[in-house]
């Protein structure tokens, strides 16, 4: 079989595109996965010197480690149009949020696997086939997920129902999340629960927040995996 066509997406900022783009960090995020990705996408948000950073991308487009780079405020109105999203409504959280939105909105392939600059995973693990599997056997799921920092335990508190392989249940962050881009690439970022409400105060009105109110109104669910953990360490 065909393996499925998925985009990795990442993004850097200010404070960590130089570990991302001038060590092999980015190369090993991408390839700890062990999939072939259709595309590898870097999104850069906010930075000091753009044509600098844009380089050291380029630099990475020539060594095949990423197929392209964009810059996130050039497709933000774009993008806030086409979801409908009033820039606003985040309340101080567009810019936690902007990159991820951008990245579903050009996504041209069927999947979409997303990590923050400051995640990776534990170990080199191919995990993403066979989360797909799972969640094209059951509609109800709409984002898979390896286990975060370890904690399984926790990971099986917030599940309400599990399997071999996972633990289901509601949940969603923006650490690392795989879709299928056609669920996320609709007008669903606008809805509230009170659930939801969990989420840091410093994120405003966050793109995961949305998505986890979204989930839970509608009762989709997240797979956690059992078999892999990613790390996620500020690098500061």
């Amino acid at each position: 079989m065909e393996p499925y066509e998925v985009t990795f997406q990442t993004n850097c900022y200010e404070k960590d595109w130089e570990i991302l783009l001038k060590t092999d960090r980015l190369k090993n995020m991408i390839n700890y996965n062990y999939y072939p990705f259709k595309e590898k996408i870097l999104y850069i948000n906010n930075v000091n010197d753009p044509t600098e950073v844009r380089y050291y991308a380029e630099k990475l487009v020539q060594e095949n480690i990423i197929t392209a780079y964009f810059t996130s405020d050039d497709y933000a109105e774009e993008a806030l149009n086409f979801f409908d999203i009033n820039r606003e409504s985040f309340h101080g959280g567009l810019y936690y949020s902007i990159a991820e939105l951008v990245g579903i909105y050009l996504c041209k392939t069927e999947y979409l696997l997303s990590y923050k600059g400051d995640v990776i995973l534990e170990k080199p693990f191919e995990w993403v086939s066979q989360a797909i599997q799972t969640m094209e056997g059951d509609n109800r799921i709409k984002v898979a997920n390896p286990t975060w920092n370890w904690r399984y335990y926790e990971a099986r508190q917030e599940a309400f129902d599990e399997d071999e392989n996972y633990f289901i249940g509601y949940g969603f962050s923006d650490q690392c999340f795989l879709i299928c881009t056609k669920d996320f690439k609709t007008r669903i970022y606008n809805e509230e629960n009170p659930a939801s409400q969990r989420y840091p105060a410093y994120g405003g009105e966050s793109f995961e927040k949305r998505v986890d109110a979204w989930m839970r109104n509608h009762k989709h669910y997240r797979i956690t995996s059992k078999n892999i953990s990613y790390i996620h360490k500020s690098f500061s």
